[in-house]
């Protein structure tokens, strides 16, 4: 027998079900929080719902708000539930089950009424996860992207946007008008410096239209960086079923992830924040050292192992682990040509972190799949890996790995895999991409020259042979002989 998930059920789940003991009732808000999906309910709702359990922190109860229909199909899901959430950590040593409760609303989605939400002075802290390419971010310049249409719009109507950036500041000027200290903004995307890009953009959408009110962010507006980490795949009706069959709850949308949590925040918030260093949070003066860390290790050892699997016919990231060749060819990649690029953090081993990262990608219980690491490469590979070949050229460093990993990646732009299967579209610039990565069949540098892409990257003389090369040896030996030749230079 199965129970639906709300409130008044809690008291009926099995013994094997953790749930909050804390009285909900007795929450407050404190954090509105923008993209409410898996990762932010594995993670930031995962250390909220710890430290309301430990009776602390009460007044910092999450409201969820949203900008895209999604976001409305997860409010209603959420809404006949009582905004609970069942997490099930997937340990190889044996599953377990979470609600958690630190989420007590959601915004209707309508920027109006978020607009308020956010002007709300109980709110001190507004937070993001709106995936790594919603900056508005010029893939060009790394800069504010001034003239994407979302921009243009929100900086002609100020009073009617459609962007979280602009209600972001429509927010604040109410806030402002009506002498209320602003809320500090939180980003918890993968991105690096996430904290600065985010200023970035919202100061620059305000210059745009209120140049004023640009200024007084720039002084008095928090947006603190931040280290997020948590493999949290997509909810299926597997999972669904999981949660349903192996604990009994009937929940509509569920969340399973790893059974590791990291959080490292540069410790700047004027109005307070909730004291997550005591559920495991870390609060540091600087957090790009581990946030390159992070982005370079992890995501960037994503990145070199998804193209390779696809091609090869994998499926799931721990089969892929199981390939001696890929998992040889992720340790060689981070040892040799990544790792390199990192400054010492005091009291971190990079070869413990990369042993925790293999470990941790050949779960098998987690059921992460490849097709999911390879999307959005357009967003990720500037992101993930060419920062690590830039300072490998400026260092003057060997770069045939990396330059396998774009090879790689051009060669699964094609379209297909060595068996000869078709490769669903999954980017947004997949017919420009597939178009330059078939040209290279003729002439290798067609794929560089994407300047949205590479950018000056494309005039690298080095970059260019070792691309050419490792290109050249895929199509021609294919991804094993070209991945075994890496491993025995």
């Amino acid at each position: 027998m199965t129970i639906p998930l709300t409130q008044a059920a809690l008291s009926q789940f099995p013994e094997t079900v953790a749930r909050p003991t804390y009285d909900r009732a007795g929450l407050t808000p404190g954090i509105l929080h923008v993209g409410v999906g898996n990762f932010h309910r594995a993670h930031m709702a995962w250390y909220l719902d710890r430290l309301f359990q430990s009776g602390q922190g009460h007044d910092w109860a999450l409201v969820g708000a949203g900008v895209r229909p999604g976001d409305a199909q997860m409010r209603q899901r959420l809404s006949g539930q009582d905004w609970l959430t069942t997490l099930v950590e997937l340990d190889p040593a044996g599953l377990s089950a979470r609600v958690l409760g630190s989420m007590v609303d959601f915004v209707t989605v309508d920027p109006a009424a978020t607009i308020a939400a956010m002007s709300d002075p109980a709110i001190r802290i507004l937070s993001l996860t709106i995936t790594e390419g919603g900056y508005y971010v010029d893939a060009k310049t790394d800069g504010f992207d001034a003239v994407h249409p979302d921009m243009v719009h929100d900086a002609a109507h100020p009073d009617a946007p459609r962007s979280v950036f602009g209600m972001i500041l429509a927010a604040l000027r109410t806030r402002r008008a009506a002498g209320l200290p602003p809320f500090t903004v939180l980003s918890c995307d993968n991105l690096p410096e996430n904290g600065h890009v985010c200023q970035r953009t919202v100061t620059g959408l305000a210059r745009l239209s209120d140049p004023q009110l640009a200024d007084w962010i720039s002084a008095n507006v928090a947006f603190p960086n931040s280290m997020v980490d948590c493999i949290t795949p997509a909810t299926s009706d597997r999972e669904r079923a999981l949660v349903r069959d192996r604990f009994g709850i009937q929940d509509a949308a569920p969340v399973v992830c790893e059974p590791f949590r990291q959080w490292v925040l540069e410790d700047n918030f004027p109005q307070g924040r909730p004291a997550l260093e005591t559920v495991g949070a870390e609060f540091v003066a600087d957090v790009s050292r581990h946030e390159l860390m992070k982005l370079r290790i992890l995501n960037g050892g994503h990145a070199a192992i998804a193209y390779a699997s696809a091609l090869l016919g994998h499926h799931f990231v721990h089969d892929a682990m199981a390939d001696r060749q890929i998992a040889d060819w992720l340790r060689s990649l981070e040892a040799r040509e990544i790792i390199p690029t990192l400054q010492p953090i005091p009291g971190v081993s990079y070869d413990d972190y990369l042993a925790l990262i293999v470990s941790r990608f050949s779960n098998p219980e987690i059921g992460d799949t490849i097709p999911r690491l390879c999307l959005d490469g357009s967003n990720r590979q500037p992101k993930f890996i060419l920062p690590t070949l830039r300072d490998r050229l400026s260092a003057g460093g060997g770069i045939n790995g990396l330059a396998l990993e774009l090879a790689l990646w051009c060669r699964y732009c094609e379209g297909t895999t060595e068996a000869g299967e078709a490769i669903p579209p999954n980017d947004d610039n997949h017919a420009a991409l597939r178009e330059r990565a078939l040209a290279t069949r003729d002439r290798p540098d067609a794929f560089l020259e994407n300047p949205a892409i590479f950018g000056d990257l494309a005039q690298s003389q080095p970059l260019r042979q070792a691309f050419a090369a490792q290109l050249q040896s895929l199509h021609r030996r294919g991804v094993r002989a070209t991945l075994e030749a890496y491993l025995r230079g």
